[in-house]
């Protein structure tokens, strides 16, 4: 009878310490559920404390860099609304100065007078300036010289630069636009051009070209695509890598016209911060531009 005792004894112990080691694991298993979801519940407060929205505006030519750079940023933040509205540089300029956009969006520096009015430019990405012509059009490359003679008039044939025997017509960008404004300084042939149509978009200017077998204009490089055909300047093609490097001559900053001294929203902070990033900087690149990280 004792030694039935005992073993009951010895028996109820093990269960016992068998029982607390399994307390003690669960508990074990359950603080770590508790840190991880800590950390969740953290970061998906963080992602919910950022809402609203963020008006952005201005230049046509930023529009695919700044089309990725949104949509990746919304992904993140579901609670933020990134707005963008394809007006040109100079509206876009505008609605920095006078409150209507959070973050103004030019393809060329600020000017002076801008600058003066309380303006600060911050550059996100470089981009090259493409000089584009029909695809039945057999020249390939062109100098800066020439370009500018084809621009202002003073080569009226494209068999003067090896193309075909017809007459030259210029598809360019209207007054105010930052692609007009980059080539036309770059080229130097400011107020002198000669065109046959002013465009208020870039697209407007690709589908022109491509639909003239006699036309020739300049776009973003980020815009390029199969229904034109891009001439080498100089003999350098407009390249991520061309423009990094300064070897390809026209080229221009996408820049972001904020208010010096007035904070941004927490949302378009957040937004700006983003957009010059490293993380960014490969969208950037996929879009057609050049980072500057």
């Amino acid at each position: 009878m004792k030694r039935f005792m005992a073993m009951a004894i010895a028996c109820v112990m093990a269960a016992g310490l068998v029982a607390c080691g399994g307390s003690e694991s669960t508990a074990t298993t359950s603080t770590a559920g508790s840190t991880a979801g800590s950390t969740t519940a953290s970061s998906a407060e963080a992602t919910a404390d950022l809402s609203g929205a963020v008006a952005t505006g201005g230049s046509t030519s930023v529009e695919k860099v700044i089309g990725a750079l949104s949509e990746a940023f919304m992904e993140a933040n579901p609670g933020v609304d990134v707005t963008y509205d394809p007006t040109g540089s100079s509206a876009g300029v505008t609605g920095a100065a006078d409150g209507t956009l959070d973050i103004g969006l030019s393809s060329r520096a600020l000017k002076e007078e801008e600058i003066s009015k309380g303006l600060k430019e911050t550059t996100f990405a470089l981009d090259g300036i493409a000089i584009v012509v029909n695809t039945e059009n057999t020249a390939t490359d062109l100098s800066l010289e020439q370009i500018a003679g084809l621009a202002t008039g003073e080569i009226t044939n494209w068999s003067e630069v090896g193309g075909p025997d017809a007459p030259v017509v210029l598809i360019g960008r209207e007054a105010g636009s930052g692609t007009r404004d980059g080539f036309e300084s770059i080229v130097g042939v400011e107020d002198k051009c000669a065109y046959e149509q002013e465009l208020t978009s870039t697209g407007a200017v690709l589908a022109g070209v491509a639909a003239n077998p006699n036309a020739f204009g300049y776009v973003s490089l980020a815009s390029v695509d199969e229904s034109v055909k891009m001439v080498t300047v100089d003999g350098v093609a407009a390249s991520e890598e061309t423009v990094k490097d300064g070897s390809y001559k026209i080229q221009r900053p996408f820049v972001f016209a904020t208010k010096e001294g007035e904070e941004l929203s927490a949302q378009a902070q957040a937004f700006y911060d983003f957009a010059l990033s490293e993380e960014a900087a490969e969208l950037i690149a996929a879009a057609g531009a050049v980072p500057m990280v």
